[in-house]
């Protein structure tokens, strides 16, 4: 390093864990000799175009700890999708500030980002190390085992579906919860591990993996009503028919779209509220209800995985590392090894920037609408420790005197 100049910036959707991958990189990069400054961008790519930059080396040691242990992006974020041109206004402010270190922790957006600067550098010759750090909750990065940020958001559906299904089973109906995710249902899916008892909910679990159809869900609802006298159901934003297209969509007279024109299938509350009046509407059940976690679940500052803020802040660090003592760019890797314990390797940016990892079907029943042991294994020990328990009452039923 000559400039011993550092940046690091966070993007996306902000989690419950994103900022530990912050203290990682700059207490790691402080502990270095050559590292003479570590700059932040605020909100992002956006931050860095705009030059809106801050001095983290003059942050305390103290206050960093205590921002790791919060949610959501300390620096903020942006939703900014950079092309060609805006990466080209990157570099330019990059190199004049004599960055030589560019570290983004963000998901399968900003590793593409990562990856147009790196090769922008390369091609202008000029010496920057660019270094992509794994964040998501919907766990879609591919050549990852898990990404942090998804254990602690899973960690929160599973205790709201295990909360949501004791409350059913006290006044019995249909209770309907949209989780996040696009085209990757594994935070869906983690609704599953509130399960205790057979009988539990989320008897139905919805996944953008399977081609949803609206009348098959209505028989599904209809048998598992029929059978206990009630129903819990998992549904995934993303679910679409058989032609890809959003049941959002299909189901609603008006469709938002997001900056990127992608259909805003979070934060509306619209597909649950359909799948519910579907639901009154054709099987005549008076008692349904809809919830739609949006934003809850990115960020719950009570319910964060202990494994999932230690992992967070690793990836930080190794980015570091890698950074300082290798010949190369890339992508944070975490790789499960033995029953579980984790560790890091660095891929190329290419084999991870704009690719979506889905759920393997091994994860997913036959019946597309649970999970199977093995998924239950593999997000177990993501999950951290302390997980609530729920139990029951052992009724001795007490012999009816009055016979009516």
């Amino acid at each position: 390093m000559t400039s011993g100049k550092i940046l690091v910036a966070q993007g996306g959707g902000p989690t419950a864990v994103i900022n530990q991958s912050l203290a990682g990189v700059v207490l790691e990069a402080r502990r270095f000799r050559d590292c003479t400054r570590v700059y932040g961008a605020m909100h992002g790519v956006r931050g860095i175009v705009d030059e809106n930059l801050v001095d983290l080396t003059r942050e305390t040691s103290q206050n960093l700890e205590m921002v790791a242990a919060t949610p959501s992006s300390a620096l903020g974020s942006t939703r900014d999708k950079p092309d060609m041109a805006y990466c080209a206004e990157i570099f330019k402010v990059l190199r004049a500030h004599e960055i030589e270190q560019f570290y983004y922790i963000g998901g399968n957006d900003s590793s593409d980002t990562v990856r147009i600067v790196s090769e922008q550098a390369q091609q202008a010759g000029y010496p920057l190390r660019c270094i992509h750090i794994p964040k998501t909750i919907d766990n879609d990065l591919v050549g990852n085992d898990h990404t942090p940020g998804f254990p602690s958001a899973a960690r929160f559906v599973a205790q709201a579906f295990a909360g949501a299904n004791l409350d059913n089973a006290a006044l019995p109906g249909v209770y309907v919860g949209v989780v996040m995710g696009r085209h990757a249902g594994f935070l869906t899916a983690a609704a599953a591990l509130g399960k205790k008892f057979p009988d539990d909910g989320p008897h139905l679990i919805y996944l953008p993996e399977r081609v949803f159809s609206l009348e098959q869900f209505l028989r599904d609802v209809k048998d598992v009503y029929a059978r206990y006298g009630r129903c819990v159901v998992a549904v995934s934003e993303g679910i679409h028919d058989a032609s890809g297209a959003a049941i959002a969509t299909l189901l609603s007279k008006e469709v938002e779209r997001d900056a990127h024109g992608n259909v805003q299938l979070s934060g509306t509350g619209a597909l649950a509220d359909l799948l519910c009046d579907e639901i009154k509407a054709r099987l005549g059940i008076k008692r349904v209800r809809g919830d739609t976690f949006g934003y809850l679940q990115r960020s719950f500052i009570g319910c964060v995985s202990d494994v999932d803020q230690r992992e967070a802040r690793e990836v930080g660090e190794k980015a570091v590392q890698f950074a300082m003592w290798g010949d190369r760019d890339g992508s944070v890797a975490i790789k499960r090894t033995g029953f579980y314990s984790v560790d890091y390797e660095l891929q190329a940016l290419q084999a991870v920037a704009g690719k979506t990892r889905v759920m393997e079907d091994e994860f997913i029943s036959a019946s597309g609408t649970d999970v199977t042991d093995a998924f239950r294994m593999y997000l177990r020990p993501l999950l951290g420790s302390g997980m609530p328990d729920a139990f029951r009452l052992r009724p001795a039923p007490v012999e009816k005197i009055l016979k009516r």
